[in-house]
């Protein structure tokens, strides 16, 4: 008797208890799931979204059994193995393999607790192989292969388990669970620690525009992005009233100076869990809104997930259920500081996984905030970030935290997003410390978290921001400057900043953010405007913020192009030049559109640098206007009032770098 049945869009194989299903989903994909219990589990929690019915071509016999869809076929032995091909041909693109013949499977499971599993699903490793993507992390690796990737959100590592291989596919592993993928060199293994079921996805494309474009397909596309929000950022750490937000912002509008959003960070409220401005510091909102409107520039709030016990909504969202549980010990999560507690206190994360405690938030959020006329949020320490974190002692409303935590910062953008789409928004955005797999469908606008301020993580910024433009993610920024230090009275640091300004006139986000020294009080550090750096730094900086105003109509055009095709904005140069060989091993220049080669300066006193010009193009040095055949490295001049930047077959760009100064001699740091 055979072990495959089939239907017209599936391929299902059962032995020894276990049952595997193969069905098409999306073009030239593929989805994969397995599990020993009687049944698959219904989709509870999936970064896929429901895709039209697309007829596959399956064929069984009592030996094997195939399917295909497009340009990938699966074939899986009387054993149960799989092997991926591209269609028509006998090329293989991944393959199930197991550790050990008699004792490790490809694919194996191990009771957890309760209806879950320990999972593990391994696959051949290629010596030619190169992965991208996973999220962000720090690293400081674009090609992630030898890496062994937790699979759980922290600060600065956010984890979206999704890779474009080098060898022609995207894989994702769709599942919340806590876990890690091993990048080995014997072996490739994906893991969760405790899940009810094996779950991946994976598509063949011609080019990885082809793969990132289907990989958008199905867990979506983002909504149409904000034009203000392609302009300058301008936020610290923090702004303790509502007059020196308008102070600040004036003194940028008597400076002739560009702002679209100003940032007022947290401890604005009254407590953690009130979602509402303290009276005292900001008397009236709605007027301060209206001020800023005039200028042109747009508030941006911070909202955090956290309740107070204090707070009135504490009772309220515990006797509904609506707060993260745990299983033993303190049902907190954190030990912080919040307005009325200086010594400290304990606070809670609400559950974003319920449909109710989702609801509830954005009431309030509504209430105190968007009816003031502020409709741009920033969902900070969304991970959640539970000190220690511990997520087999958590419980949320979808269940074990071992099997679900990596969904929170989803879940919680999704119940920002819909609670802006039910009053009537269409252009949305939130700043987010965290996704997942789909995020980008929310509106999530991701940054790298609360970096170090030093030229080491200004480098691994740069592959962490291109991992996560392929990780499906197309709007993306740091702290300009990095978050965690940098004085500005140091010239180090105001080298630094300036070198980090270079970079991020180029990213999809032109975000300035940062806990400067010295702290002046709890939690209130430094000037950190354009003009805190000195005369010479400001002089630079000056004009790097007009030249974001020149690119603004470019970098609408492409978002508009990761909007309907999935492809961001920012990305490695294999994702353009993926013909050229030298381009998948280059992680120190990126694509900014489809016309601009950027080649950062990220080491401290370094004023010349490297860059290759990828083959088949011309490139035009913007600075300079000399032209240049491809296929081969440069040595590019790189003083510290610019970088390498370089116009791809002349595409009309170069007005916009007209009349870029140079004040560096003058004006030293």
């Amino acid at each position: 008797m055979s072990p495959f049945t089939k239907t017209q869009t599936s391929l299902t194989f059962r032995l020894n208890y276990e049952l595997l299903q193969i069905e098409s989903w999306g073009a030239n994909s593929l989805r994969v799931r397995a599990t020993t219990s009687p049944n698959l589990q219904a989709d509870t929690i999936s970064a896929l979204l429901p895709v039209a019915a697309s007829q596959a071509t399956v064929e069984i016999s009592d030996t094997v059994g195939r399917i295909a869809n497009g340009n990938i076929t699966a074939e899986v032995s009387a054993k149960g193995q799989i092997r991926f091909l591209k269609t028509g041909t006998t090329q293989e693109i991944l393959a199930e393999k197991p550790i050990h013949l008699l004792s490790v499977p490809a694919r194996s499971y191990l009771n957890a607790k309760n209806d879950l599993y320990h999972i593990e699903v391994n696959f051949a490793a290629y010596d030619d192989e190169h992965f991208f993507g996973l999220g962000q992390h720090q690293h400081g690796k674009l090609d992630q292969k030898g890496s062994v990737i937790d699979l759980l959100q922290r600060n600065t590592e956010i984890t979206i388990p999704f890779t474009l291989s080098s060898r022609g596919y995207g894989f994702l592993w769709n599942n919340p669970a806590v876990g890690r993928v091993e990048l080995g060199t014997t072996a490739t293994r994906w893991v969760a620690d405790a899940t009810s079921q094996i779950d991946y996805w994976i598509t063949v494309g011609d080019t990885p525009a082809d793969i990132l474009a289907s990989y958008a397909d199905v867990t979506g596309h983002t909504p149409r992005f904000p034009e203000w929000a392609s302009g300058f950022w301008q936020s610290k750490l923090r702004y303790s009233t509502q007059q020196e937000v308008l102070d600040i912002a004036h003194e940028y509008h008597r400076r002739g100076l560009p702002l679209s959003v100003i940032v007022i960070d947290f401890f604005h409220w009254t407590l953690q869990g009130d979602w509402k401005f303290d009276p005292v510091c900001w008397p009236d909102p709605a007027a301060m809104v209206s001020e800023l409107e005039a200028l042109g520039v747009k508030v941006m709030v911070s909202i955090w997930p956290t309740v107070n016990r204090l707070s009135p909504n504490y009772a309220l969202m515990a006797e509904q259920g609506l707060l993260v549980r745990t299983d033993r010990g303190v049902p907190a999560h954190m030990y912080f500081v919040d307005n009325q507690s200086e010594d400290g206190t304990y606070v809670h994360y609400y559950d974003s996984t319920h449909p109710q405690g989702r609801q509830f938030i954005w009431d309030r959020v509504a209430e105190n905030y968007y009816d003031y006329g502020i409709k741009s949020f920033w969902l900070d320490v969304c991970e959640p970030e539970m000190l220690p974190m511990m997520p087999d002692n958590i419980r949320y409303y979808l269940g074990d935290g071992q099997a679900v935590t990596n969904i929170y910062p989803l879940a919680h953008t999704q119940g920002f997003y819909e609670g802006m789409r039910s009053r009537g928004e269409e252009e949305i955005l939130f700043l987010c410390r965290s996704a997942w797999a789909g995020s980008q469908r929310y509106g999530a606008a991701v940054w790298s978290g609360d970096v170090q301020s030093t030229f080491e993580a200004l480098q691994a910024q740069m592959r962490a921001g291109l991992n996560m433009a392929v990780s499906g993610i197309p709007w993306w920024t740091t702290d300009i400057g990095g978050f965690h230090g940098g004085n500005p009275q140091h010239p180090e640091f105001r080298e630094l900043i300036v070198r980090w300004f270079q970079y991020a006139v180029f990213c999809p986000l032109f975000r300035l953010h940062g806990h400067r020294q010295p702290t002046t009080s709890q939690f209130v550090g430094a000037d950190n405007e354009v003009w805190s750096f000195g005369e010479a730094a400001y002089e630079i900086i000056k004009d790097l913020l007009m030249l974001r105003e020149r690119l603004r109509p470019y970098i609408m055009q492409h978002m508009q192009i990761a909007q309907d095709q999935g492809i961001p904005p920012m990305r490695p140069l294999f994702v353009d030049f993926y013909a050229d060989a030298n381009c998948t091993t280059i992680d120190d220049q990126f694509m900014f559109g489809s016309d601009l080669l950027i080649a950062p300066v990220v080491h401290q006193g370094e004023r010349v640098r490297n860059v290759y010009l990828p083959a088949l193009s011309h490139w035009t040095d913007v600075w300079t206007g000399q032209t240049l055949d491809g296929g081969k490295w440069i040595s590019a001049n790189a003083p510290l009032d610019r970088i390498p930047v370089y116009l791809r077959d002349n595409s009309g760009l170069l007005k916009v770098f007209e009349g870029f100064a140079s004040n560096v001699a003058k004006n030293p740091l």
